[in-house]
């Protein structure tokens, strides 16, 4: 044991024992946490002073008398030892309790949802805020081409791998091992739901994130979404090009700045390789992030001959095989518009 440990163990002891005699012993013992319900969060910065980490106890309403776990933290010496980091804080706990744990670093991790169907900038300002680190760096890591390349991707495609789960990851952690994590997390989740489907249609893990961020895009109901990409399957199929809408969404992000409420033809005619419209196959990449759901559509599309799907203005599509049936849907879904205007 260092000789810093052993004092600081000796003066515990003498501290706790000095108390005892004099009756105080619950001071260090006796509960001083609140009687809440559930653990509460309490974030304690990088070098935070024993002040700044009671400033952090007292706004998360933990401490029942501060005073009391500033007096135990001093005469222990532990207030200088506090390690930053998120913790969780159960009701009922003494001073010794709360101190042994901000001092040995016992952190708690924090639950991150990553959300579906995202853009780099919104997925870098998520990651950002739960972790609280500067979204910056997100953006920065998603694109670097070295942490791409270890992660069998290109700084294009790498945020269309960011997996929408939930993750405990700790507070903090650096953004290039929280990337690390989620594609990871991906490849887990595609051996194990989607590797086996994929290669019996011949698709690339590639083309199944590529074609599951279109689908992700363009289905609003989980149902509909095998049916979404057994059509891009059989245009694929025929050598049509896949004439995508969400595709010119992500075409209009890129050159805009922002995404419209309804692609019109003029949109059609940009020059972009990730326009379905004027390039046959599919896109360079992934457009977007897709959610489980749609991963498992494509990895397991449903089988028919359907060609064309138009909105029916319920937030699902008509399905057609023949262009004609497509342009009578596509006609009653105007009219339904022109009726709600």
């Amino acid at each position: 044991m260092h000789a810093r440990s052993r004092f600081g163990l000796v003066a515990v002891v003498l501290f706790v024992g000095g108390l005892a005699i004099g009756g105080g012993g619950t001071l260090i013992f006796g509960p001083n946490t609140g009687g809440y319900d559930t653990p509460r969060s309490v974030y304690i910065a990088q070098e935070a002073t024993l002040d700044a980490t009671l400033d952090s106890l007292t706004q998360a309403d933990v401490l029942v008398v501060p005073a009391a776990f500033r007096l135990v933290a001093r005469a222990t010496g532990w207030g200088q030892q506090i390690k930053p980091g998120h913790y969780r804080v159960a009701p009922g706990r003494s001073n010794y309790h709360l101190l042994d744990k901000l001092r040995r670093g016992l952190q708690d991790p924090v639950r991150l949802t990553v959300p579906p169907g995202v853009q780099r900038e919104r997925l870098a300002a998520v990651l950002g805020r739960r972790l609280e680190r500067e979204p910056t760096a997100f953006r920065t890591a998603l694109r670097d081409t070295s942490l791409a390349g270890d992660l069998g991707s290109t700084p294009g495609r790498l945020f269309g791998y960011m997996l929408p789960e939930t993750y405990d990851l700790y507070w903090q952690t650096p953004p290039k091992t929280v990337v690390r994590r989620i594609k990871r997390g991906f490849d887990r989740f595609y051996e194990r739901e989607l590797a086996a489907g994929a290669d019996s249609l011949g698709l690339t893990k590639r083309a199944v994130v590529t074609l599951a961020s279109i689908v992700e895009w363009e289905a609003l109901r989980d149902a509909e979404k095998p049916a979404i990409a057994g059509v891009y399957l059989n245009r694929l199929d025929r050598g049509w090009p896949l004439q995508a809408d969400p595709t010119i969404q992500y075409v209009l992000l890129d050159t805009n700045g922002e995404r419209v409420g309804r692609v019109l033809h003029e949109h059609l005619e940009i020059d972009h390789p990730y326009n379905t419209y004027q390039h046959q196959g599919l896109p360079p990449g992934p457009i977007t992030n897709p959610s489980p759901s749609s991963l498992r559509a494509v990895a397991a599309p449903e089988r028919h001959g359907y060609l064309y799907f138009a909105a029916d203005g319920t937030g699902g599509h008509t399905f057609s095989r023949t262009l004609r049936e497509h342009n009578r849907a596509a006609e009653k879904y105007q009219r339904m518009l022109d009726e709600r205007r």
